[in-house]
């Protein structure tokens, strides 16, 4: 069988940034107004108090330091507090699938590629913006290729998960290329009345080439060595948002109907979770941690991936080993492992051996072993 490679990456970031700073003065102005107009509720244990925030707060728990949001206007609004978006005609291309369509072009630029060259698009995040028609249909109807194409939802490791399908469809020789795009449009699942949550997450859209070795004609590509899936069920991380809220009478906008979760119980079980999946894998693969000079891991929270780093080297990662990018970009769902592998993979020579690695909700996590060619 012909090595599966990766032969190109694109990265779409959407032209507005909200500031750590920007963030807590809109936050903070809401709390004290619903502080305020509830005092008597708080004052007799009816309704719980709104905490304030800080920027230091943000930093510390998150290593965040601002994000990219796909529509700016409506989330700094105290009397809002969620992004303005225009309702589109089913004749105009969606929002998401416009992201998508930006980050598609960007790696078939990179890949050499054209859309003759394309017979498989997965759209894989954590949100789709509508159940059907299938954005990745829709995109790949936008970008002229023939062939299928449709959407997976693995929350935080749609990504991964997306490439572990699209090696096995080039391995079983069902696909000849495979365009895996990643449009998180994040935004308008966020809560941003919640202080533990609302800095966590921000938009953004990758996509990823992959293919067998002997069309690949990219200057830099991976073969890819290794795939690995697993999920244990966990209601930690969550959203509850979805059509049954029109027949069960419930508030389909209410806080659990939006992204939350126990970022305590996340963190002490998903770490040593995805140490050992990747510590397994490496083996698996005929590697040893040693042999891995580049980690793109999950961009969900600093700490997690220095903990994990730790756990996996035994002391803190070089500069560049594990490359983070969340302080630019926050949390991006799916897409932060694919940011990191963009950014921070043309300086590898070759020979040299890197894991793209994500996790998150379900719990979830999934990871891709390369080597450089």
């Amino acid at each position: 069988m012909q090595p599966v490679v990766i032969s190109g990456t694109g990265l779409w970031k959407p032209d507005h940034i909200i500031t750590n700073e920007e963030l807590v003065n809109s936050y903070n102005a809401y709390a004290t107004a619903f502080n305020e107009a509830n005092a008597a509720a708080i004052s007799d244990g009816e309704v719980a108090e709104k905490p304030l925030s800080s920027v230091a707060f943000i930093e510390k728990a998150s290593g965040i330091k601002q994000r990219y949001v796909y529509a700016k206007e409506g989330i700094l609004d105290i009397d809002r507090m969620r992004p303005v978006l225009s309702q589109r005609s089913d004749d105009e291309l969606s929002h998401q699938a416009e992201m998508a369509v930006h980050a598609a072009e960007a790696a078939m630029a990179q890949a050499n590629k054209t859309s003759a060259d394309i017979d498989m698009v997965i759209v894989s995040c954590a949100y789709t913006q509508r159940s059907y028609p299938a954005i990745a249909i829709e995109v790949q109807e936008a970008l002229g290729i023939e062939g299928f194409g449709f959407d997976m939802l693995v929350a935080c490791s749609a990504a991964t998960f997306a490439l572990h399908r699209a090696y096995d469809a080039l391995a079983a020789g069902s696909a000849k290329g495979v365009l895996v795009i990643n449009p998180e449009l994040v935004s308008p699942q966020m809560n941003y009345t919640d202080r533990d949550g609302h800095f966590i997450f921000g938009d953004v859209s990758t996509a990823v080439i992959m293919e067998r070795a002997d069309t690949c004609t990219a200057p830099h590509s991976y073969d890819v060595l290794s795939t690995q899936a697993v999920t244990s069920y966990s209601s930690n991380i969550r959203s509850n948002f979805g059509y049954l809220s029109f027949a069960d009478d419930s508030n389909p906008f209410a806080d659990d109907k939006l992204f939350h979760q126990n970022g305590r119980k996340v963190f002490k079980e998903v770490c040593p979770m995805a140490a050992e999946h990747l510590h397994s894998q490496v083996e698996k693969a005929g590697l040893q941690l040693a042999d891995i000079k580049r980690w793109w891991l999950h961009q969900a929270n600093i700490n997690m991936n220095d903990l994990i780093a730790r756990r996996l080297l035994g002391r803190d990662p070089h500069p560049g080993e594990a490359p983070i990018v969340l302080d630019e970009f926050a949390n991006t769902a799916s897409a932060g492992s694919i940011i990191a592998f963009n950014l921070h993979q043309e300086d590898l020579a070759s020979g040299d051996c890197g894991v793209i690695c994500s996790f998150g909700a379900g719990y979830s996590i999934g990871s891709v072993v390369v080597r450089k060619r």
